[in-house]
């Protein structure tokens, strides 16, 4: 397992999508919720997305934009829109509270011939607004991204608030299929629409990652190293394993002191460290969502045979103790 794929693992769409809306200028949607996560694309015409406390985006056909949470953002026709923002969250992505029609059924065969998702973009209390397929018309998908876990965390605090792909690269081929799928109607598309989603993400975020001049994350860099990277796929993929930096230079081939220095130039901490911090990330993950799991089960499972000293680990990484960190995350009851 390399470190992206253990990072992005935790976020994935899940009938998430508020909307596949052609519009009509003048037009302007609010989305509200600061998803942790959200994916704007536009498979054909412009518009500018607005972002809570920061300099609008131009986003054209073929382009996308990734916004990190949990601050909102607007998309609009043009800057100064005399149009009323319409409210975009939980409940336009949810038909049986009179949201977005299109979240499961994309093609509207009332509209206009021609293009993606024709027809009209409903809010929350059901009204629609704006006709598709007009002149100036653009189509826009969005994505929001629920982010489980510290793991995912740790991703999210790798981006920018704002990241624009420009259009071109392995995003391309998932853009054709995004622009068919939103033109039909058939069983089965939220399931599609989903997976082509997260391939998006993905492809989005590796060639944002590669880009010249980029600023990108240390572990990122250091994957692509002949020796750097295989450390960091043995400790992603045997996590709980008694490591030692001899044991670990054995298995990369190469010297004690050679991996060490190697592995805190190129990811900027010891090789341990980093397995200390990976560790405790995979714990707090542990202690929330196995609730029946012992402060002990969780030490085994991410290789520590004494619970004292695990606690001792995780206080020192976290800022609590295991128990601390467990009730710090239990949904307060129900009044």
């Amino acid at each position: 397992m390399d470190v992206f794929s253990d990072l992005i693992r935790g976020v994935r769409a899940h009938g998430s999508l508020f909307a596949s809306s052609t519009l009509s200028p003048p037009w302007a949607l609010h989305f509200v919720d600061g998803a942790p996560l959200t994916l704007c694309t536009v498979i054909d015409g412009a518009g500018w997305l607005v972002p809570e406390g920061r300099p609008p985006e131009l986003l054209r056909a073929r382009e996308t934009i990734v916004v990190r949470g949990p601050g909102t953002f607007t998309f609009v026709d043009e800057i100064g829109t005399t149009a009323e923002p319409i409210e975009c969250g939980e409940d336009c992505a949810t038909p049986e509270q009179g949201g977005t029609r299109h979240r499961l059924g994309w093609h509207d065969p009332g509209g206009d011939a021609g293009g993606c998702g024709g027809g009209q973009v409903y809010g929350g209390d059901g009204q629609g607004y704006g006709r598709g397929n007009g002149p100036g018309a653009t189509t826009l998908i969005v994505g929001a991204y629920p982010v489980r876990g510290e793991i995912s965390r740790r991703l999210l605090e790798a981006l920018p608030v704002v990241l624009h792909a420009d259009d071109g690269g392995a995003s391309d081929a998932v853009l054709d299929h995004l622009a068919a799928e939103v033109a039909v109607d058939t069983p089965g598309q939220q399931v599609v629409l989903d997976r082509l989603l997260d391939w998006m993400l993905v492809c989005t975020l590796r060639e944002w990652f590669d880009r010249p001049g980029g600023e990108r994350p240390a572990w990122w860099a250091a994957q692509r190293d002949p020796v750097v990277g295989d450390a960091l796929r043995l400790l992603h993929a045997e996590p709980a394993a008694p490591w030692t930096v001899a044991a670990l230079a054995g298995r990369t081939g190469v010297s004690r002191s050679t991996l060490a220095k190697r592995f805190a130039d190129l990811v900027g901490e010891p090789p341990l460290t980093y397995l200390t911090r990976w560790r405790m990330t995979l714990a707090a993950d542990l202690l929330v969502e196995q609730e029946d799991a012992t402060v002990a089960d969780v030490a085994r499972a991410v290789g520590y045979s004494d619970p004292f000293g695990f606690s001792a680990a995780f206080k020192r990484v976290r800022g609590a103790n295991p128990s601390e960190f467990r009730g710090s995350r239990r949904p307060s009851p129900a009044r």
